[in-house]
């Protein structure tokens, strides 16, 4: 896949906009009367409260604290910038909580301790012990790394895990139980070579050694070499622990007929002729961050046998902590567990091996860019994996239940699983899905406004992340100076701007304007007046002749006057055929509204119309189409003539023999709520809507904007579908990443 670039003006941006950091906190009850508020606080809050003095295990019952995980540093190894102090830390401790949420729907809130005394930070931790159902350390240098999670794990009776630690050597166990797999090796014959015997890199060797590896077949270098038994220098007792009987003092020597190498130590540390001295079918896990002790390129020069990983998501096999962290807590918290144990992480190492040698899902092969198969280019899932979260939390839970770490066991594992499935957002994975295919389709993407900072900063997005070429209507001066404002001056090296007063092709284009628009009014002086100073026009016409894939605007001038010039170029009126169609994205789930664009007052045959095309986009984002035909009326009652319409449509979709699922006229709760529309067994839907086919663009505009503003709800669109080129009118309050979602959907061509 193409490599992203992300520039420092975005990475900040981000943390920016729309509010700053990365999450906000909700409350999960209705906080809305004072009946609500009672219950929520004063007096009500009472009998929760004797309730857990009385019985502490209830506290998983009636708090968070059994969905509560606390994400704690110092910020003494802050990546690989090093010591950063606590504060600087909080955008990793923030990213780490968000990771957490969205991958196993575990509830985190991040915590920075400005202490590098250990006795102090292990106080501080036992001390919020009753308010968190785990702690996860992160990024605090070693060797006060092992104390501090020793210590409390030894002091408090909830799951303490130090994630480089451990989460690195969860993911390392999963690939290497697979790469011996397939070079038909066993561990405990195995000769391991490990480079960078810090915090990551002991705990790797020690679940490795608890997978089978013998001691004495397991060499572990530092910076000053092998560690032997009787060295002197530079050693901690946890060194110690793992010091071989051996004459080897170099990683070069250590490396001469190895089977494996694991590396969690600086780039460049091994060298092509260290990989050629390996043994046969060499298993070699160069994971130092950013860039590993060998690229896979160097390795398969000397060793085409080699199976390699490392830490980046660029190259096959990587050794991503996400893959671990975010399930181990939930099994973990799941059974109300007192710890993480090896057997827990064994669970989740092996779990994660056997996921990878299943067939893989085809939206999995979609995200990833290309159809992935167990073998030496695949041999740890990827992060995107939807069978991730009910795949590896039972394991862990069955192991925990079983070594005796659950304080309340799960009878029911099927049952288990089916919540675990429960806990996925669907929109994840298709939003995933889309962007994927956009990098795949590599469209040329006109993006009309250059004049506006946001349509430019999504046009850089765009070719930076890999979707293809940019091409930016506008002044070369205009567009730098507005890029170089942005804090983006070096991306106008990148970007093509395209500038109507100076391009070969605006006769053509005036010409073919001219035969489009002389019997309706226009004669050549407004032709030239559309084509050479109007950028939407310009645009458009670019897309007309084939000089672009795909085409976004709208993100200066409402959307009526913006399609209103796209139709001198493309035939996009309501009589056309265009349908406008506006994506709602919300608590896991996407609904389409239609139409919010073009039509007015669509009757009936124009209602049936627009499902058919809502149809249409719904598949494109890989959604199984339900049709709701929605009004204030339910299958019939109360009459009204204004209600009349939206129950015609259906059968005139019957009639036409459609292949998706349609009924109405309905109500919005029907439509939406299963529970609702199971007093209507007669309903034809089998679930709930995903598309609501609404009277009037009025009422579709209304809708919409309710749903951003009281619910905040993700809006994409409309999306401008029925025309034949693929383009995209955003609103005039788009954001960048807006702009760029719009762009990524023209690439799809969805719509």
């Amino acid at each position: 896949m193409p490599k992203t670039r992300i520039t420092a003006e975005e990475a900040l941006a981000y943390h920016l906009d729309p509010q700053p950091g990365k999450f906000e906190i909700t409350p999960s009850v209705p906080m809305t009367t004072q009946r609500d508020l009672s219950l929520a606080y004063s007096p009500g809050v009472a009998v929760p409260c004797e309730a857990i003095a009385e019985n502490p295990e209830t506290a998983y019952d009636y708090t968070t604290k059994g969905n509560l995980v606390a994400v704690i540093s110092n910020g003494t190894a802050v990546l690989g910038l090093g010591n950063l102090g606590a504060l600087a830390s909080k955008p990793v401790m923030e990213g780490k909580s968000v990771l957490f949420k969205r991958f196993a729907d575990v509830n985190s809130i991040d915590i920075e301790l400005d202490t590098e005394d250990p006795e102090e930070f292990i106080n501080a931790v036992r001390l919020m012990g009753p308010t968190f159902g785990g702690i996860n350390l992160e990024d605090i240098k070693a060797p006060e790394c092992f104390i501090i999670e020793q210590r409390l794990k030894e002091e408090m009776d909830i799951p303490v895990f130090h994630d480089d630690q451990h989460g690195t050597a969860v993911i390392c166990a999963a690939g290497l139980m697979n790469a011996l797999h397939l070079s038909g090796k066993k561990i405990e014959d195995c000769r391991i070579v490990l480079n960078g015997a810090g915090a990551a890199g002991i705990a790797c060797i020690e679940l490795i050694k608890a997978m089978g590896a013998k001691h004495d077949n397991c060499i572990v270098c530092d910076t000053k070499g092998v560690i032997f038994q009787g060295r002197k220098d530079g050693m901690n007792q946890w060194k110690s622990a793992h010091a071989a009987n051996t004459d080897l003092r170099t990683l070069e020597e250590a490396m001469d007929g190895a089977d494996v190498f694991l590396g969690v130590s600086v780039k460049g540390a091994v060298t092509q002729d260290m990989v050629a001295s390996m043994a046969d079918n060499p298993v070699i896990f160069a994971m130092a961050n950013p860039d590993p002790e060998i690229t896979p390129e160097e390795a398969h020069e000397v060793r085409t046998d080699a199976i390699v990983a490392t830490g980046r998501s660029d190259y096959p096999n990587q050794v991503n902590n996400v893959l671990g962290f975010p399930y181990l807590f939930r099994g973990a918290l799941d059974i109300h567990a007192r710890a993480i144990n090896d057997e827990m992480k064994l669970a989740c190492a092996t779990a994660l091996a056997k996921l990878a040698r299943e067939d893989v899902p085809d939206e999995v092969a979609m995200a990833y860019g290309k159809k992935l198969t167990f073998g030496r280019d695949y041999i740890i899932p990827t992060p995107f994996d939807p069978r991730l979260i009910f795949t590896i939390p039972p394991a862990v839970a069955k192991a925990g239940i079983d070594s005796g770490a659950a304080r309340r066991p799960i009878i029911d594992m099927e049952r288990y699983e089916l919540t675990l499935k429960s806990r996925m957002d669907p929109t994840a994975s298709i939003l995933r899905g889309i962007n994927a295919r956009a990098r795949q389709a590599q469209a040329t993407m006109i993006f009309a406004e250059g004049d506006d900072p946001h349509v430019l900063r999504a046009a850089v997005q765009y070719q930076r992340n890999g979707f293809g070429r940019a091409l930016v209507v506008g002044r070369e001066d205009d567009v730098k100076a507005k890029l170089e404002t942005a804090g983006l001056g070096d991306a106008v090296r990148e970007l093509r701007i395209v500038n109507a007063a100076n391009t070969e092709h605006l006769p053509m284009y005036k010409s073919f304007l001219y035969d489009r628009l002389q019997r309706q009014g226009f004669d050549l002086h407004d032709i030239h007046r559309l084509a050479a100073r109007d950028r939407h026009v310009f645009a458009a016409l670019m897309l007309a002749h084939g000089h672009g894939d795909g085409l976004v605007t709208g993100a200066t001038r409402k959307s009526a006057h913006v399609l209103e010039l796209i139709n001198h170029v493309f035939d996009a009126r309501a009589s056309d055929g265009a349908v406008g169609i506006t994506a709602i994205l919300h608590n896991g789930r996407i609904v389409l509204i239609a139409d919010t664009l073009v039509h007015e007052w669509p009757e009936a045959e124009d209602l049936a119309n627009i499902a058919e095309q809502a149809a249409l986009v719904a598949r494109g984002f890989g959604l199984d189409p339900r049709v709701a035909f929605v009004s204030f009326s339910t299958f019939g009652y109360p009459i009204s003539e204004r209600a009349e319409k939206m129950h015609e449509a259906p059968a005139i979709l019957e009639a036409r023999g459609v292949d998706f699922e349609f009924d109405g006229e309905m109500t919005a709760d029907v439509a939406l709520n299963p529970d609702v529309m199971a007093q209507y067994p007669f309903c034809r839907l089998s679930g709930p809507a995903n598309i609501l086919v609404v009277p009037a663009r009025h009422s579709a505009s209304i809708s919409v904007k309710m749903m951003q503003e009281l619910a905040g709800a993700t809006v994409i669109g409309p999306i401008l579908s029925g025309i034949d080129k693929p383009i995209q009118i955003c609103s005039t309050n788009s954001t960048a990443n807006d702009i760029m979602n719009m762009a990524v959907l023209a690439a799809c061509k969805v719509g």
